[in-house]
């Protein structure tokens, strides 16, 4: 708990007191946001507005970790290092894409397939390390099954021999991995967006890993413990990140001074994947990331409907949060009323991690 806290206080000052000098380097070196003429016209303003601050909490998130570490004697373990490599691949991947940006001044930056090759060749490079991975008990760092909280009792991939095991697991992890960091990234459109909703995303993770920690089956074990390998530490990381995104945001909301842009989203998209098959809440993600399937949903939508029906719209603008900008909502409310939804996801989710958790221990009924 104690090296929780340190990392959250840490990466809170981090990003408060460094954001600001990096919006200085940024500029400086020409890193500024292109605006798509075709977008709402009153983004237009933001032309200029430095981009590229994923590079800022990134940074944070491991220096507020190591500094966890090195205060409390912390053992930095697989699991935490892994999360952090999930974030920095897939950030790797979003920096490239806005470096092109940036560089030819327009919002094509990498090809739609590019980026997902990019993206799957993160996950070949750390799915078999997370699959072979084990603690010094020798317990994998990942399950053989797909969770839910825990395993799924009949989604045990294992069953099919162990080499079809590894050949589902890494099209589930892909699955999983490419739907989560591109719906994270398109929730990045309006100012504060997409950091107040991942503060409720990795505030669910936290309460739930430090509940894991308290509960675990590597101690004393019990009814309803979880084979969750090393969660006190994957709360650790959770809070650098959470952290650093509450001390992004005081530069980053309405009007913002910085953009994370894709390096950011699709390094916090990277970074939740990693927590949810990590910490076995694989199917839970969907509930606590509400709203980054609803906005991704939306931009599906439009673009089938659009195809089918000849070159009509079923929203006035995809994502989502344009359509309701267009509709006469300012970008302020519509920020405000995402981050309300994705806070609700957030408290469902935990309510039913602890409820299901309640039910298997027999304090309640079934």
């Amino acid at each position: 708990m104690v090296a929780a806290i340190v990392a959250f206080c840490t990466g809170v000052l981090f990003c408060l007191l460094l954001t600001r000098p990096a919006i200085v380097v940024l500029k400086r070196l020409g890193w500024s946001q292109f605006v798509r003429a075709d977008g709402p016209q009153t983004h237009l303003v933001k032309k200029g507005t430095p981009t590229k601050g994923g590079l800022v909490f990134g940074a944070g998130t491991v220096v507020a970790y190591s500094i966890a570490h090195a205060v409390t004697g912390q053992e930095v373990t697989t699991s935490g290092v892994l999360v952090l490599l999930a974030m920095a691949g897939m950030g790797a991947v979003g920096f490239v894409d806005d470096y092109l940006k940036t560089h030819h001044q327009n919002s094509t930056g990498l090809p739609e397939r590019a980026k997902i090759v990019g993206q799957l060749l993160v996950i070949a490079l750390l799915v078999p390390v997370a699959l072979w991975g084990a603690d010094r008990a020798g317990r994998s760092l990942v399950s053989s099954h797909i969770t839910f909280v825990g395993d799924v009792g009949l989604l045990d991939l294992a069953r099919w021999g162990p080499v079809v095991a590894v050949v589902l697991a890494l099209v589930w992890y892909g699955f999983l991995s490419i739907g989560t960091t591109n719906g994270v990234n398109i929730v990045d459109g309006a100012d504060g967006l997409l950091a107040g909703c991942a503060i409720s995303s990795l505030s669910a993770y936290a309460l739930m890993l430090l509940f894991q920690a308290q509960n675990t089956c590597s101690g004393a074990g019990g009814p309803g413990c979880f084979d969750t390998v090393h969660p006190q530490d994957l709360a650790v990381v959770t809070c650098a990140l959470l952290g650093n995104l509450v001390g992004f945001l005081w530069w980053s909301c309405y009007p913002a001074k910085i953009f994370m842009g894709d390096t950011g989203s699709l390094g916090i998209g990277g970074f939740l994947v990693a927590l949810a098959v990590l910490s076995r809440t694989e199917l839970l993600l969907p509930i606590i990331g509400v709203i980054y399937v609803m906005v991704t949903s939306s931009v599906l939508i439009q673009r089938y409907y659009f195809r089918f029906t000849g070159g009509k719209r079923f929203f006035k603008m995809a994502p989502l949060h344009h359509h309701f900008e267009l509709s006469g909502w300012s970008e302020t409310t519509v920020t405000i009323r995402f981050w309300l939804i994705s806070a609700l996801g957030a408290i469902t989710a935990v309510i039913i991690f602890y409820s299901v958790w309640l039910a298997r221990t027999g304090l309640v009924g079934p």
